[in-house]
């Protein structure tokens, strides 16, 4: 069942704003969009210690609202799918002010998907993820990516990845979850804002804390 998740997720300036970072994992390629050229998409790298990453072909976004269709088209690479941005935009009903849930990313991804249950919308409303939320969303990344298919996850607020560098976005932001390790305690993100950023790995109790008052998108 869809639920309806009404918060804004536009990308503001502020959100902008990084501390350095390295390009690690799967990620086969980072480059502005407009500069975009086509890449080989890596196999998919599955490890017996529970551990999975998926290949990615990375676009950024070309603007500050895009962030919705940006993570979308990522996660949707790791198909072998290369989408235009515009087109999801337009679908998802992307302006000025963002994409508005995450219930208008999960059908476009069923779309191109190929299937109308490929994805469902799950909804973390409280201000802080409890453990039963956390657990699910550990649960649903693996799941997801074992499918060969990436989570796209709405977020807000700062957060801190392995490395100890911070991602602040808050006014909201959208990003793709392509991989995971330690049995999906650890988990990697591709992240359209900035090709500096363009890969990094937090762990899944932090992802949740962002996700929480909104929503994401899973097998």
């Amino acid at each position: 069942m869809r639920t309806d998740l009404i918060r804004k997720t536009a990308l503001t300036a502020a959100g902008l704003a990084f501390t350095g970072g390295a390009i690690v994992g799967p990620i086969t390629a980072a480059y502005a969009a407009s500069d975009a050229k086509p890449t080989t998409q890596t196999q998919t790298d599955r490890k017996p210690s529970g551990e999975r990453q998926l290949g990615v072909r990375y676009e950024a976004q070309p603007n500050f609202y895009y962030c919705g269709p940006a993570a979308a088209r990522n996660a949707l690479s790791v198909q072998g799918k290369n989408i235009s941005v515009d087109d999801m935009a337009k679908e998802m009903g992307t302006t000025e002010d963002g994409t508005n849930s995450i219930n208008d990313i999960t059908p476009v991804l069923n779309k191109e998907t190929g299937k109308n249950d490929a994805y469902h919308s799950v909804e973390i409303s409280n201000p802080n993820a409890d453990d039963k939320q956390t657990d699910k969303l550990r649960t649903d990344i693996v799941k997801t990516v074992d499918d060969g298919r990436a989570v796209v996850a709405n977020i807000a607020g700062t957060t801190t990845d392995t490395d100890g560098t911070t991602h602040s976005f808050e006014g909201g932001h959208y990003i793709s979850v392509v991989g995971y390790r330690d049995n999906g305690t650890v988990v990697t993100i591709a992240d359209s804002a900035n090709p500096n950023t363009a890969s990094y790995q937090i762990s899944v109790e932090h992802l949740a804390d962002w996700i929480a008052t909104r929503g994401y998108s899973t097998s």
